[in-house]
């Protein structure tokens, strides 16, 4: 095993103080904060459980609620830096080493996916080879590696289970012999309405459960994120990380946002695409069923294709439109709509 640990930084008292009148005029405006050069690829639930001069600390406080244990020395925490793995371009995603175990927290605000146990089997792989020697590997005698758990801490609006296990065996074509590799994804609802007992084991996932409510709330008012911050701080919901990190927090969340409202849009787009797709193949269709249901078909059709499409040119980005358009069964020009369309 790998010796070297991550530096700590200094971790601070766990009292949340419930902010004064000068604090809350300490946080800037969302303007100044969008003016600001730092790009953001991490979300707020990452910078406060990775990256923040407390994170040790929440992280360890987070393990404890779910193995009702009573670590209290963050020294016993190591970091693992996995990238681009759950998620693409926005991270929100944590590895870290503990009491022989390898835990991963991933965070979703938005339908949970259901292939994140293949992407936490390939997560895994590359958290392992940040941890076991290279020349280990290769040895005769039995190397012991940490158990690997797999979290996914869910908070979108969508009604959602308080929990549920994903299994990787449930994506195998073969669903009826006995498989010999498995992996369990555990999805918590951490929705503060859900009151998952999580919560209150967990007093900083239950109060950043809280803030998340709070910037929903003005979701559909102007400085929404400001006045968010502004009364989860005269609450004493975070008050203490939102006083330090104010505008990281508003930059964060405009990203967090920014990016969600990407994936919302590209999802219609798509469907948009589909439906042009589809008919021009419906129609052709129709001369012989009727136009009308052809175009019904066609549509269908065309929404999956256009999913193919976008799919194929992600995991092949060196082929050519034909190559692709020989691998999804479609035309060029279909090809050339779904690159064109998604930038792709």
């Amino acid at each position: 095993m790998k010796q070297k640990r991550t530096s700590k930084k200094k971790v601070s008292s766990t009292n949340v103080a419930v902010a004064s009148a000068e604090q809350l005029k300490s946080v800037i405006t969302v303007a100044d904060a969008e003016k600001e050069n730092r790009e953001h690829k991490d979300s707020v639930f990452v910078d406060l459980f990775y990256e923040d001069e407390t994170a040790e600390e929440n992280l360890l406080s987070l393990y404890n609620a779910l193995h009702d244990t009573n670590y209290q020395n963050v020294k016993n925490i190591r970091k693992i830096r996995v990238e681009n793995v759950l998620y693409k371009n926005f991270k929100n995603d944590i590895s870290f080493e503990v009491d022989q175990k390898v835990i991963v927290f991933g965070e979703h605000q938005s339908t949970v996916n259901k292939n994140m146990p293949l992407r936490c089997l390939m997560y895994a792989g590359r958290a392992y080879e940040q941890l076991v020697d290279s020349e280990d590997r290769y040895r005769t005698a039995l190397v012991k590696i940490p158990a690997p758990e797999f979290y996914t801490f869910y908070n979108g609006i969508a009604e959602f289970p308080l929990e549920q296990e994903l299994f990787l065996s449930d994506a195998y074509l073969d669903s009826n012999g006995k498989a010999s590799l498995e992996l369990m994804v555990k999805v918590i609802n951490i929705n503060s309405n859900k009151a998952h007992s999580i919560l209150d084991k967990c007093e900083v996932l239950k109060e950043y459960s809280l803030f998340i409510d709070t910037v929903r709330k003005y979701s559909k008012e102007e400085d929404s994120i400001k006045k968010a911050v502004q009364e989860c701080m005269e609450r004493g919901i975070l008050a203490d990380y939102l006083r330090r990190k104010g505008s990281e927090v508003m930059n964060m969340l405009i990203a967090e946002y920014s990016y969600e409202k990407d994936i919302q849009v590209k999802q219609e787009e798509a469907f948009q695409i589909g439906e042009r797709l589809g008919e021009s193949r419906g129609e052709k269709r129709g001369k012989k069923t009727g136009k009308r249901i052809g175009k019904k078909i066609g549509k269908q059709e065309g929404i999956i294709l256009s999913s193919k499409v976008f799919q194929a040119v992600k995991e092949n980005p060196d082929f050519t439109n034909k190559q692709i358009a020989s691998k999804v069964a479609c035309t060029v020009e279909n090809v050339e709509d779904v690159r064109k369309m998604f930038s792709i």
